[in-house]
């Protein structure tokens, strides 16, 4: 597969769309990797059709297997000698780095950050650097208590001003905004609101906007002209179409696009590089203790079939394996026989996620080229309706997986 050098992503609309048809077809030929959940499904069918590649995957440790889940390039490599047709990972998911403005520091100093996470603190400075300089007012969309507001303050000699549903956040936001002489005002408002209207001549921006919220304010700011949009996207899969389809006309008339539900889309977004060590052993236990569950209801049932539970009250993970099943019969009308043997099931379910976590593995090799195939949909989107576009990263991975922005400029705007 010849692909287009990096730098093309800054060229225009040809080579945004060669590189989305590479990504699209990609992803299409190799469907039977990533589409299967292997934690509903036992038995993948890529294990029988690609049995080294199986191989490759279950000879690894619990330790090699964290390694290359945060590694994806490293991850890559590995799987490519089974199926040489995934060397194409590191070029098809290769991206620029972001930079504008003068190198001067962006990020709000600490003394200045109350009620801002160590994280979000460093991630809006990164966001901010990418996007100098700014020539407009800026509007915050979905701002919380207006972080990334309160960041681009000082390098906006407009106004800036910030919407969010969240009247609680946007009291704690205008009281922080006060304190400091931030020129910085958040009002309520729900941005999914039909009768909303932009002020024109705004520069938009959105960091981490989620799903449906991202892709309304491409079309408010597409429907009232504004010169600039820039945002990282989020929670691709929070969305009220059961069936994803691309926006962009020219994805849209690709022969072969891909076909998407919301369960493809929340593949995208399945890392946790950034996630302490207690969450994730946390999220191992709760893992361990549903594949456990799983294997007892399947045999309860007579139904080799995945019975989905709803998510757990956190007291639960105080308890113990059997706790959590009586909890789960329950939720799904199911009786537990008496002499139920709690301990051959939790043992079933700690196998299970052995499995699970590699054949995972192969699965998660596909969220980043998933992301960018999104991502530059978005782009052609944006084109198609006369902005210039930049795709790229605007921070390291391991301050957020979601770490890729697009910012548009429209054509006219200067």
């Amino acid at each position: 597969m010849t692909l287009p050098p990096v730098a093309s992503l800054h060229q225009g609309a040809e080579s945004f769309y060669q590189r989305w048809q590479q990504l699209n077809d990609w992803l299409v030929q190799h469907r039977e990797l990533w589409q299967p959940a292997p934690f509903t499904d036992p038995s993948p069918a890529w294990v029988l059709k690609w049995p080294a590649l199986a191989e490759r995957v279950a000879s690894l440790s619990d330790q090699g297997c964290q390694q290359l889940d945060d590694d994806p390039g490293m991850l890559a490599k590995l799987v490519s000698r089974e199926l040489s047709t995934l060397q194409a990972f590191s070029e098809l998911t290769r991206v620029p780095v972001l930079a504008s403005g003068p190198e001067q520091p962006s990020t709000l100093p600490e003394i200045r950050a109350t009620d801002m996470p160590g994280r979000k603190r460093l991630q809006s400075g990164a966001f901010a650097s990418a996007i100098r300089p700014l020539k407009h007012d800026v509007l915050d969309w979905c701002c919380g208590k207006g972080h990334l507001a309160r960041t681009l303050a000082p390098l906006c000699d407009g106004k800036i001003t910030g919407l969010e549903w969240n009247r609680a956040l946007v009291d704690d936001g205008n009281r922080l905004a006060g304190k400091f002489g931030d020129r910085v005002t958040l009002r309520q408002q729900d941005v999914m609101d039909e009768s909303l209207s932009l002020p024109g001549g705004t520069h938009g921006v959105a960091l981490h906007a989620c799903g449906d919220l991202h892709r309304r304010l491409m079309s408010r700011v597409v429907v009232e002209g504004l010169p600039r949009l820039s945002f990282s996207p989020c929670c691709y899969h929070l969305t009220e179409i059961p069936d994803y389809e691309p926006l962009s006309q020219g994805a849209r008339k690709w022969e072969r696009v891909l076909k998407l539900d919301r369960n493809d889309l929340r593949l995208a977004v399945q890392e946790t590089v950034t996630a302490p060590e207690r969450v994730r052993q946390q999220t191992r236990r709760v893992s361990c203790w549903r594949l456990g569950f799983d294997g007892l209801q399947r045999q309860l049932r007579g139904v080799d079939a995945y019975l989905p539970v709803p998510s757990h009250p956190p007291g639960l993970l105080s308890g113990d394996f059997a706790g959590f099943c009586r909890w789960a019969a329950k939720k799904k009308a199911l009786d537990l026989p008496q002499n139920t043997d709690f301990g051959h099931w939790e043992a079933h379910g700690e196998q299970r996620l052995q499995e699970v976590r590699r054949h995972e593995l192969v699965r998660h090799l596909f969220r980043r080229p998933l992301e960018l195939w999104l991502v530059l949909d978005y782009a052609l989107f944006l084109q198609e309706q006369g902005y210039r576009v930049r795709v790229g990263t605007f921070c390291e991975r391991q301050l957020t997986p979601r770490n890729l922005l697009i910012d548009a400029v429209r054509s006219d705007s200067g």
